[in-house]
């Protein structure tokens, strides 16, 4: 595939026409209706739909274009940095990250990136859902335990666990007694919850009392005394050192694995590869530990 066909092509496609893309980059309108050409007839596909005011992608010219873009992009910028003897990380990287590390970690770690690496302008969204990063233009997502997809590649770099917690105050009830519970989302399931203690595995009947849309709001709900929580042992681990808590067991289910995401077909730019790195140098041993060291620091 003819490389310059393809840029002139994805210049088409981001100025949305020609007569755009040649003011934008002072090349002849002609030529770049002749290289788009040569490439549709290249590849044996109709890349633009010309309509009389309007040029639109069709469905594969959308698709070639949100595969393409971003790789001749780094390439651009490879070769600028290469060319230059720079290799500092620049330019725009957007992240989306799950709300809890958000609220408790993101800002910081993002201020000591942005000092880092100034050159970089660093975009960091707030959302739980699984964002299609191609569609939506994001490097790099942070997940937790997020589902398997071929088309992406990632890393574990922090690991969390959850624990019962409870005010000082608050008296375990006995065996089969329910115990009033602060939860996240919605409480008509919950009836028990199964911890391990030192004695064993036990169950703690549970009665939801408040019901919360976010973590930070279950610890602070739960410190005040409303009732027992389930909560990460990172989030709860200072007020446990310091006895504003109190652990009724670790509880039972899957670990939880925060994961950094990136699409398998791009280039591994450096602006990604030095978050990466940013991040490993924030945790390390990637434990539940460091990570409620880090938020409390």
């Amino acid at each position: 595939m003819d490389l310059l066909a393809l840029a002139d092509f994805n210049l088409v496609a981001r100025h949305e026409g020609f007569g755009r893309a040649a003011r934008a980059s002072g090349r002849p309108k002609a030529t770049l209706s002749r290289r788009v050409a040569e490439l549709e007839g290249s590849l044996d596909l109709r890349l633009f739909e010309r309509g009389a005011r309007a040029l639109k992608l069709t469905q594969e010219g959308r698709a070639l274009h949100e595969r393409t873009a971003a790789l001749l992009t780094e390439l651009d910028e490879a070769a600028a940095a290469i060319a230059s003897g720079l290799d500092r990380p620049r330019g725009r990287l957007r992240i989306s990250a799950p709300l809890l590390f958000s609220q408790t970690a993101m800002g910081k770690l993002a201020a000591g990136f942005a000092l880092k690496f100034p050159e970089v302008r660093l975009e960091v969204t707030t959302e739980d859902r699984a964002v299609d990063m191609v569609e939506e233009g994001y490097d790099l997502v942070i997940r937790v335990n997020p589902d398997p997809d071929e088309t992406l590649v990632g890393r574990v770099f922090l690991r969390d666990r959850l624990v019962v917690v409870a005010n000082p105050a608050l008296i375990r009830p006995a065996e089969g007694a329910a115990v009033p519970a602060v939860v996240r989302g919605p409480a008509d399931r919950i009836a028990a919850w199964a911890v391990t203690t030192l004695a064993g595995p036990s169950r703690i009947a549970v009665d939801p009392v408040l019901s919360l849309s976010s973590l930070v709001m279950v610890r602070d709900a739960v410190r005040a005394g409303v009732g027992a929580g389930r909560l990460p042992v990172s989030l709860v681990g200072h007020d446990l050192a310091a006895g504003r808590l109190v652990l009724w067991g670790d509880a039972e289910g899957p670990e939880i694995a925060l994961w950094t995401l990136y699409p398998s077909r791009r280039l591994l730019s450096a602006r990604v590869s030095a978050f990466l790195d940013h991040l490993k140098e924030a945790f390390p041993k990637g434990s539940p530990d460091e990570l409620a060291a880090y938020i409390d620091g």
